[in-house]
Order: C-alpha cells, then structure tokens, then sequence
C-alpha cells in the first residue's frame, strides 16, 4: 500500500511540475532576456505597459514563406503602428535549419520588407521550451499588463499555399486586436501548424 502511494504522489508531483512549467493563458507570461540581430539586449519585464507579440520564425520553412508573401509583413506593420513590440523570435540551434547570424537576419528583413521591433535570437531554446514553441510559425500575444492572452496559429488552414491566406481564418490578428481593445480573445488557444522548431 506504501509503494502505491508513493508512486502516485510522485506522479502527481512531476504532473503538477509538468503544468506549472508549460505557459498558461490569464498567467503572466515568461519572462526572458534575449540578444538582438545588432546586439541588443530585450527582456520581457522592459516592455511593460506595451503589449508584446511573439512570432517564432524559421526563414526556410515553406510555412514561414507562406506567410512572408505578404502576410506577416502587413501584420507586423499595422500592430508596430499601434505601438506593439514585435519580436521575432529564432530559436533554431547553431548547425540546424533556420539558424543564422545577425547580418543575415537583417538582411532578410530588409530583402522582405518585414518589419518587426526586433529579430531576437534563442540559441539555446530556452525561451522557445518556456513558451512550448512547437512550430514555425508559432503565434502568442502579451498584453500590457505582461500577461499571456494568446498562443496558437497564424491562421485556420495549416497548408503551405499562399492562396490559402485569404480563406483562413486570421486567428492570430482576431486575437490581437481583441487584446488591443482591452477584450479576451476567443479562442485564446488554437492549434499551431507548420515546420518543427529546431532545437
């Protein structure tokens, strides 16, 4: 009876570590300290009373070229307008897909047209596994008061087809602008598609 006990009070202890590590929506979100495409320092706590959205991209992913086409563009440009830090967020490891130096990342800004606060780079994966980043592209939205409202997909149609954009539902601009105007977003959690996050 012991043996058993201790077993599922183990069980429960490594569940109730497993929840409180993975992000939870209505919880502040993790806190982090990144490096830039130029070298500059971000953390999460320097943006209070912004809101703050999370791309995570990988520039040869056929999903993350989907979306390039114009698409992320035109969303980073309208929510920096409205005062929202962008960052975009690499998490590829040094050797794997996706993985580049700073000057490349600024140079496929500028080939792009992209326009996001900052390209941020997460070598390690630390931050990428405290958001439980799974796929490129992976969206979350912060909120002024650095709580999580938002983690999921760009958008409803997990393809590689650009001409699919304008039939999606945009799930990540829904939740962003509900989140602009003070709302909760509905849903605040939908399923993200695209290439693995290379850790």
């Amino acid at each position: 009876m012991k043996l058993r006990q201790l077993v599922l009070a183990a069980a429960a202890a490594c569940f109730s570590l497993g929840v409180a590590a993975a992000p939870q929506i209505g919880a502040p979100a993790p806190d982090f300290t990144v490096v830039d495409s130029k070298g500059n320092s971000h953390s999460l706590k320097d943006f209070a009373g912004k809101n703050v959205v999370l791309e995570w991209t990988n520039h040869d992913c056929p999903f993350v070229v989907k979306h390039y086409s114009g698409n992320m563009q035109a969303l980073q440009a309208d929510m920096t307008a409205r005062d929202v830090v962008w960052l975009s967020v690499i998490s590829s490891a040094p050797g794997k897909q996706g993985h580049v130096s700073g000057a490349k990342a600024d140079e496929l800004t500028a080939s792009r047209n992209a326009a996001p606060t900052a390209v941020v780079f997460d070598e390690t994966g630390v931050v990428g596994k405290a958001y439980d980043a799974k796929t490129t592209p992976h969206m979350y939205v912060i909120d002024k008061f650095g709580v999580l409202q938002y983690m999921g997909g760009i958008d409803s149609i997990p393809s590689a087809k650009v001409d699919d954009i304008a039939k999606a539902t945009p799930l990540f601009a829904n939740a962003a602008n509900a989140v602009l105007v003070g709302n909760t977003p509905d849903p605040a959690i939908t399923k993200p598609y695209g290439c693995s996050v290379k850790y």
